[in-house]
């Protein structure tokens, strides 16, 4: 079991997360002015790096949103921000 650190609870087992994806992947804007491969790209692609990532996660237990770097090889968690903090929004507009 691994422990991630919720940056309003403290580390907790990483059961109690849900992945929320990549920091950074922008929602279009726009209902109409979104065209067909903008939206598959928002929904599918994904960079799925080899290192060091920035994602979102939840924690179920709390309901809280906020951004982890964390590293893709070995899963060690480098430190969790809440959102707005740490230096950009994580990707939420």
């Amino acid at each position: 079991m691994q422990l991630f650190p919720c940056p309003f609870c403290g580390p907790r087992s990483e059961s109690e997360f849900h992945f929320g994806g990549d920091a950074g992947n922008h929602r279009p804007e726009g209902f109409r002015d979104v065209t067909d491969s903008e939206w598959t790209a928002y929904l599918y692609e994904r960079n799925n790096p080899r290192g060091a990532a920035n994602e979102i996660w939840m924690h179920m237990a709390c309901g809280e949103v906020f951004r982890m770097e964390r590293d893709t090889v070995d899963h060690r968690v480098a430190q969790s921000f809440v959102l707005g903090e740490g230096g950009d929004n994580g990707g939420m507009a």
